[in-house]
């Protein structure tokens, strides 16, 4: 189940994307940034963040920064052979148990036992990937979006702790780290910046970051930088069996290594290291924002591994966030894409963690009054007015909250804050539906709020990822009459173009270029992946993860509209094909109902269909003997636990299934089997056994 406090995070997401779109290309292209280091750090950070932690909203904003940011223009592209990911964070001691749960779970181990985990210092860096041939470096990239980063050799080269040879490497070697200042360097480094008359950086990270992504080298030579090697792409097995063992290989390749790593046994190993780092933190040379708990053994990581955007075997364990007052200037509604409305604080500017906080979630209704969404108190049940002084917090160094109000500053004529019954935007009255803690408009369409936000979702990185389509486009042309649906889009060209009566070029600030690089930009993005179709729809809870599995069950276009059509009219049989997709949720599928029951919706989808090709997946596919088949497990296995070869069957190209169908291709049973299998044989489906099912996907 989705929690609904992760839901009301996607109108901040979309705020967060405005702020880092002016400022994205100032700050990674021109290294001239509009905004503070430290700000446009938070920004990233807690964009990110969020993401990661809920994979879900990825679909309700436009994602800048999946994993890293969007490649510069100004260096040349360079596509990572292995995904560079990030870490999912740890934020207390709970979830770092949890994650521990979760890998022996995954692995079938007992929960006693103890793994063997190599812990780290998060270093405060920016990532690079170093790829070596035959020994000689030949590209530097940065982590990018995670599959595409910017190439940074010419100045990477400049960096005294990268080997520019090695000697008995591998043929294709490819070396992952950290560059990064220390803290003395960082303080010399801002007193020549001050001499010089020259923008002094707010912290080492982006210091770092702005140092080595010079379009000159010999300004990046002249940086203070330096490098931690801690990974390679791949589990470099041919070079050793554990990260202990790589570090020490790395070490002897001629890298810099991070000493302070611990070899810990078990969790409660985990914690000691955790607290020893924290407490000798400002101690450090460098500047470290908490520790990366690593799966020592290689194989284990190899068998767990990865989500979509982060590894299964490692999570970044954050140190506390810090806290301030100040004073709530206003409460402000803002309506989502899907007529949440979500309230946010806007406060008095204030520095957490060496970020300016300007404002902070207040997630829904219950939240102001002082309730969680059971009912129970939170903050002793004392509500949040305009006018408080509140103790704000970063949760993880990223997203700022409220956590308190000192009641001794609430003024004496402060009255309880209402919450709006009708939509702040198209005037509709709002409704909060029973078991939900959100208040929502349903005007749909006819609320200019929740269009906008789909159509900026719509032209997102995420779903068409139109170039030069931004929100101040989408604005303009929805309030001349242009656009009114995604459809339009693809028709801007035929009723603007340079031939129409009202065309685009001679609009304020547009010209024959300018407009016939939208128009040109528009039409690249016609044929489209399905996956990347289906998020664009921009459906509740269905976001990347969720439109992706749809995709490769349903593998084109009119299949999976045929199939959704035939849920919206009550075909049990189909609704529970659905259902059964491992991975779907049961939000999931109902939103997907709901969504495809709605005519608008369905003349939307079809006009859509009439004006760009839809094509299958975009990702990589495998050849195997079971690619494309739907696949079905039942009872227990003893090779591996049941979500580790569901994740091996993924890998190996098959579609999986929860239960038993006509549909259904192969059913591998083990131990234990009842139903599934006593069905499959009414169904004539074939049947493996453990033992033959591994030998056939080895095949």
């Amino acid at each position: 189940m989705i929690n609904t406090d992760h839901r009301e995070k996607k109108s901040r997401l979309t705020r967060l994307a405005k702020q880092i779109e002016s400022a994205r290309k100032a700050y990674f292209q021109e290294d001239s940034p509009l905004l503070s280091d430290g700000e446009y750090d938070s920004l990233i950070k807690r964009y990110r963040e969020i993401i990661k932690k809920n994979p879900e909203l990825a679909s309700n904003i436009d994602p800048l920064l999946q994993v890293g940011s969007t490649p510069s223009k100004a260096f040349t592209k360079v596509c990572h052979d292995v995904p560079l990911l990030s870490l999912a964070n740890a934020l207390k001691k709970d979830d770092v148990t949890k994650f521990d749960e979760s890998i022996k779970r995954f692995l079938g181990l007992e929960l006693s036992c103890d793994i063997s985990y190599v812990a780290e210092p998060k270093i405060d860096g920016l990532s690079l990937a170093l790829k070596y041939r035959k020994g000689k470096l030949v590209t530097a990239a940065t982590r990018g979006d995670g599959d595409t980063g910017e190439d940074v050799t010419h100045n990477a080269i400049t960096i005294g702790d990268i080997p520019k040879r090695i000697s008995n490497a591998p043929a294709v070697l490819e070396v992952r780290g950290e560059v990064y200042i220390l803290k003395n360097d960082f303080v010399s480094l801002n007193e020549f910046q001050k001499s010089e008359n020259q923008k002094m950086f707010a912290n080492a990270r982006n210091a770092a970051a702005g140092s080595l992504r010079q379009l000159d080298s010999n300004i990046t030579k002249q940086r203070p930088l330096r490098f931690f090697a801690y990974s390679l792409a791949g589990m470099g097995h041919n070079l050793a069996s554990s990260q202990e063992q790589l570090l020490k290989v790395l070490s002897q390749f001629g890298f810099s290594i991070n000493h302070d790593y611990q070899i810990c046994a078990g969790i409660d190993e985990l914690f000691q290291a955790y607290e020893l780092i924290c407490n000798k933190r400002e101690l450090l040379e460098y500047e470290v924002d908490g520790i990366v708990y690593k799966v020592n053994d290689f194989n284990y990581q190899e068998r767990l591994g990865s989500r979509s955007n982060s590894p299964r075997w490692a999570i970044a364990h954050k140190f506390p966030p810090k806290e301030s007052f100040t004073k709530l200037i206003s409460i402000e509604i803002q309506v989502g894409r899907t007529g949440t409305l979500s309230p946010v604080a806007k406060l008095e500017p204030v520095e957490i963690g060496g970020v300016i906080v300007s404002s902070a979630t207040l997630h829904n209704e219950d939240f102001i009054r002082g309730y969680d969404n059971t009912g129970a108190k939170i903050r002793d049940g004392i509500d949040i007015r305009v006018g408080d002084l509140v103790s704000v917090y970063r949760a993880g160094d990223v997203i700022p909250k409220i956590k308190s109000i000192n009641l001794s500053e609430r003024s004496r004529d402060s009255e309880p804050f209402v919450f709006p019954i009708s939509c702040p935007e198209c005037g509709s009255k709002v409704i909060k539906e029973k078991n939900e803690s959100v208040t929502r408009c349903n005007a749909g369409l006819s609320c200019r709020a929740q269009v906008l936000e789909r159509l900026k979702h719509f032209v997102s990185k995420q779903g068409f990822c139109i170039d030069g389509f931004g929100e101040k486009q989408i604005i303009n042309f929805y309030d001349l009459g242009w656009l009114s649906q995604p459809a339009d889009i693809f028709r801007l060209r035929k009723n603007h173009g340079e031939n129409s009566e009202k065309p685009l070029e001679e609009l304020v600030n547009w010209g024959k270029k300018s407009a016939d690089k939208l128009f040109n930009s528009i039409e690249t993005s016609r044929t489209i992946s399905l996956e990347k179709f289906i998020n664009a729809l921009g459906i509740r809870y269905v976001g990347e993860v969720v439109s992706l599995l749809l995709a490769r069950y349903y593998e084109c276009w009119p299949t999976f509209y045929t199939k959704m059509i035939s849920i919206s009219e009550g075909e049990l049989d189909v609704l529970e094909e659905l259902y059964n997709i491992d991975g779907i949720g049961l939000k999931s599928a109902e939103e997907l109902k709901n969504y495809f029951s709605n005519k608008e919706n369905q003349i939307l989808c079809e006009e859509l269909a009439s004006e760009i090709n839809v094509i299958k997946s975009i990702s990589k596919r495998v050849s195997s003997p079971v690619s494309g088949l739907t696949v079905v497990f039942t009872g227990s296995l003893h090779s591996m636990t049941r979500s580790e070869a569901k994740s091996y069957a993924e890998k190996m190209g098959a579609k999986v299934s929860n239960t038993i169908s006509s549909k259904t291709d192969i059913l591998i049973s083990g131990d234990g089997a009842g139903l599934k299998l006593k069905k499959a044989k009414e169904f004539g489906i074939k049947v493996l056994a453990e033992k033959d099912w591994f030998n056939l996907i080895k095949t």
